[in-house]
């Protein structure tokens, strides 16, 4: 689900709409944001005019993501683009991403050439778009079965430096060229049980596609898919990353281990971020922990 603090960004500060902070603070504070004032200061340094202003913070009290409203979400020390309909980056998933560069660069050393890295269920691409900005010299290639949110990633992977982003459905729309040979899977899948899609903010719920929060009747279902197919398409030592709530971490394990995968478990108390890595054995009878 989308953080509820803003992500924090200190540009100049715009003359022309300075002034109406404390008009824009009280509207947002009126209508339940709870940090009104860091909401503020993003709405007024990134609108162009007044007007432009006034009509983000009609958005924002409506109820619209702070992130759909501004454009843009901070992630991975990245500015990533984001539109109405498309699933915003959470901060907890800076963990995942932390893994996956910390195995890009195992695996770059390893094999003495540029890691093939696959972005899957790839939302507006915040996670490739870092993994290749970080690791500089990377393969990349992502995809999303959400037109908007894969028209968002081909702007975000570009910037980051380039790199293939596909129309589909998991592994679907990927070259049959990748498989074997990738050495990072990213799958940041939707893991919120069904029954539990209702408690979500309704700044998640009402604007993000359904089909990124839904992870079926246990959170797993997507897991499970790609956790089959996984093993095909991993380059042998090639690691596969998927984010889970930490109530999920023992199942997804055990279903990591049911694929052939050798699975670890990460976590993060800070960000409340649980990774569950899944490792392709190097050969027979010898394996490449994480």
């Amino acid at each position: 689900m989308p953080s509820h603090q803003p992500h924090q960004s200190h540009p100049s500060p715009r003359t022309t709409a300075a002034p109406q902070a404390p008009v824009v603070i009280s509207r947002l504070r009126a209508a339940g944001c709870v940090f009104a004032e860091d909401e503020a200061a993003l709405l007024i340094n990134t609108a162009r005019t007044p007007a432009d202003l006034a009509a983000m913070v009609e958005r924002r009290v409506s109820g619209h993501p702070l992130e759909h409203v501004l454009g843009w979400a901070e992630f991975g020390g990245l500015r990533i683009a984001v539109g109405p309909g498309v699933f915003v980056p959470r901060r907890r998933t800076e963990f995942l991403l932390d893994q996956a560069v910390a195995l890009g660069r195992r695996a770059a050393g390893r094999t003495g050439r540029r890691p093939v890295a696959v972005d899957l269920c790839c939302g507006s691409g915040a996670v490739g778009a870092a993994l290749a900005a970080a690791l500089g010299e990377v393969e990349l290639h992502a995809a999303d079965i959400e037109p908007a949110a894969v028209r968002c990633a081909r702007r975000n992977v570009a910037a980051a430096g380039g790199g293939l982003v596909y129309e589909g459905d998991l592994f679907a729309p990927l070259p049959a060229q990748l498989q074997g040979r990738i050495d990072v899977l990213t799958a940041n899948i939707p893991y919120v049980p069904t029954e539990e899609v209702g408690l979500l903010p309704p700044e998640a719920r009402e604007y993000e596609p359904l089909v990124a929060l839904d992870g079926g009747a246990d959170g797993l279902d997507v897991l499970r898919r790609v956790t089959a197919a996984a093993p095909r398409w991993l380059a042998p030592g090639g690691h596969l990353l998927v984010e889970t709530g930490e109530r999920q971490a023992a199942r997804a394990v055990r279903t990591f281990r049911q694929s052939g995968l050798l699975p670890q478990v990460a976590t993060s108390d800070e960000l409340f971020a649980t990774v569950v890595i899944g490792t392709r054995p190097a050969g027979p009878g010898s394996a490449t922990a994480p």
